[in-house]
């Protein structure tokens, strides 16, 4: 398959369903269990407003027509208020291994530093190796335990990378 030249931009309203739509094909591709991750939460129904509180926000890899993957950030769900957590940074697999991911994340660095988190928190599952080889490449280190409470139950690699001192 042939990819249009795409760009990133902030999620927009209507990117929620196609959002929706990459996130749970990644998830059952990778065999995620439905129940205790992300392909059930309830910012999915509504992708958008999710991102429009205080110190969050998401961006999408489009080509102008259609939605290729994306990525956010926002205050970890029962967390301290100087942690951000990475959120739902999924990509098609046509797109997947061209620097998308990476693009993304450095964004998300980048306004969460803005934004003044000391800290940024993620979860993923452990056999989703490149994205921890990314996530690594840029900082991020093992925890052993999880950070919040995100209802992310079978998610069992925990990462963080310090932004700025406290």
């Amino acid at each position: 398959m042939i990819i249009p030249e795409v760009f990133v931009r902030p999620v927009l309203p209507g990117d929620g369903p196609a959002m929706a739509e990459i996130i749970r094909q990644v998830l059952v591709e990778y065999n995620v269990p439905k129940k205790g991750s992300a392909f059930s939460d309830p910012s999915m129904e509504s992708f958008y407003k999710y991102y429009q509180v205080p110190r969050s926000v998401s961006w999408v890899l489009t080509d102008g027509e259609h939605i290729w993957g994306g990525g956010g950030i926002a205050p970890l769900e029962n967390g301290e208020s100087g942690v951000c957590e990475l959120q739902k940074m999924y990509f098609r697999k046509e797109i997947r291994g061209q620097g998308w991911g990476e693009r993304i994340l450095s964004l998300a660095l980048e306004k969460a530093q803005s934004f003044q988190y000391q800290q940024c928190y993620l979860e993923t599952m452990p056999y989703m190796q490149a994205a921890q080889s990314l996530y690594r490449r840029n900082g991020f280190s093992y925890l052993e335990a999880p950070m919040g409470n995100t209802g992310h139950t079978v998610c069992t690699v925990w990462m963080s990378k310090t932004l700025l001192k406290a």
